[in-house]
């Protein structure tokens, strides 16, 4: 059976861990541990597309992830987070949606899915496969193989009508995008920080919401749709990434085979500098029918993941709005009892840094001046040595936690590639463990508030 799900928005979701995305796709099996073995990828390429192997006896499952981008556009950014949509209905071999179904039951129930989101200036389109291995089936060998040749079907060999997208299933794939972006208002905390966003970056392609805009929807054609896709396909960087019990060699065939793409070049990613914050901040307040306010922040900082400060810049959020024992919890919620939640958030490849809250609407002065007096704090380096410690306990473990799922060991990799900064997680919590308090107050002095953003009741509106 088809299940569609969605990723729920996290406002205390740290950048150490996977980034919330949406998700949509087949919920597969748990990665079942089995011990212990620690490894490390494997790089080459094949086809102009990159390859990521981690061969492990780890996991009774192997997991698949296929990687491909695109730089964040007004032009493409619909048509991008649609084509996902389609390509899941069917392929040229498995033309009806039924049949791509009972394919996936044919493969002992591997789960295969997709996720649209978005790191820095660019629009990342994620399929995920996961597949029971071998020697755990009885008289079964290939399935590695089988589970690749789906995946890559499903990406490079979809089902088509007179050289375009099957119509019924562009339309109908439509529908269901238009219903995921009429459904962002009904989610306040995520609109909330969506608009934040969007204001804050109102000249930049970070602005963009990774599933598109309602407007661009009725325009998109089947015969447009691919070709767009097509030209995205040849183009963009590609990567893919196995964990489980194989080897790069092998994994290189089977992908040589599954992935026959006439690419011209390898195209990496290209992380642009971060934003520098404007001198005068900006309010933006905005009226809806709500009972209780969101304010959120916007800030900006130098520090982006390939920077050195990129350990001391993940103390810093942790210790201002990341966890439970935090500055914002701590003295907006709990102390003042201002807000039902508060917490913060980097953005790790776009150098930001969100501060969100719920809060009754007549305590919206007093709540900024609190939030206010928390980067103050930190700037002055008031942070206590159980704060400190506290953190680095936090996202170590987070990260060491990270080893028992093999599709967050590869989304903490794939930071690697989109940053062009190699960094391997024992790197990351050695450099963690080693943060001070002066390190945190260098990352301060790079932090710089730009946008405050409420969203009210109509009361008073003119």
């Amino acid at each position: 059976m088809l299940l569609l799900f969605l990723g729920e928005y996290n406002e205390k979701k740290s950048d150490t861990l996977v980034e919330d995305t949406y998700k949509y796709g087949l919920q597969g099996r748990e990665h079942t541990q089995l011990k212990p073995n620690a490894s490390s990828f494997e790089r080459d390429s094949v086809n102009q597309i990159r390859l990521h192997v981690m061969p492990t006896k780890q996991f009774k499952t192997t997991a698949i992830t296929v990687y491909i981008g695109h730089p964040l556009s007004e032009q493409t950014v619909t048509s991008v987070a649609l084509a996902p949509f389609v390509l899941r209905r069917g392929t040229s071999k498995l033309p009806e949606t039924k049949q791509f179904r009972e394919k996936l039951d044919d493969l002992y129930g591997a789960g295969f899915g997709f996720d649209v989101f978005k790191r820095g200036d660019y629009q990342i389109v994620q399929f995920r496969m996961d597949l029971i291995q071998d020697q755990f089936l009885d008289g079964v060998s290939g399935l590695l193989e089988q589970g690749m040749e789906f995946v890559g079907e499903a990406i490079c060999d979809p089902v088509l009508e007179d050289g375009s997208f099957r119509e019924k299933y562009v339309q109908a794939e439509k529908i269901t995008v238009q219903k995921k972006l009429e459904s962002l208002i009904n989610d306040k905390i995520r609109y909330a920080a969506e608009r934040c966003l969007e204001e804050m970056c109102k000249d930049e392609p970070y602005k963009l919401f990774p599933l598109g805009r309602l407007s661009d929807l009725p325009d998109i054609t089947p015969k447009g749709l691919y070709e767009s896709y097509r030209q995205w396909l040849l183009s963009a960087p590609i990567d893919i990434y196995v964990v489980g019990d194989t080897t790069l060699a092998e994994v290189k065939q089977i992908v040589g085979r599954a992935f026959s793409l006439k690419r011209e070049q390898e195209t990496r990613y290209e992380m642009k500098a971060a934003v520098q914050a404007k001198r005068e901040v900006k309010e933006i307040v905005e009226r809806l029918d709500v009972s209780q306010g969101k304010l959120n922040m916007g800030l900006r900082t130098s520090i982006t993941y390939a920077d050195d400060q990129y350990p001391a810049a993940l103390l810093y959020n942790g210790i201002l709005g990341g966890y439970a024992h935090s500055k914002l919890f701590i003295n907006v919620r709990e102390k003042e009892s201002l807000a039902y939640y508060a917490s913060s958030r980097l953005d790790g490849h776009k150098g930001i840094l969100t501060l969100q809250s719920g809060i009754e609407i007549a305590n919206y002065e007093k709540a900024v001046e609190i939030m206010k007096q928390q980067l103050e704090a930190m700037s002055k380096g008031e942070i206590s040595e159980l704060e400190i410690s506290q953190t680095k306990a936090m996202i170590a473990n987070q990260l060491r936690e990270s080893r028992d799922s093999a599709f967050e060991m590869i989304a903490l990799d794939f930071n690697s590639q989109l940053s062009g900064k190699s960094r391997t997680l024992a790197q990351l919590i050695e450099a963690v463990e080693a943060v001070t308090i002066a390190d945190i107050q260098k990352v301060a002095e790079t932090i710089q508030l730009d946008t405050i953003y409420f969203l009210r009741d109509r009361k008073g509106e003119n």
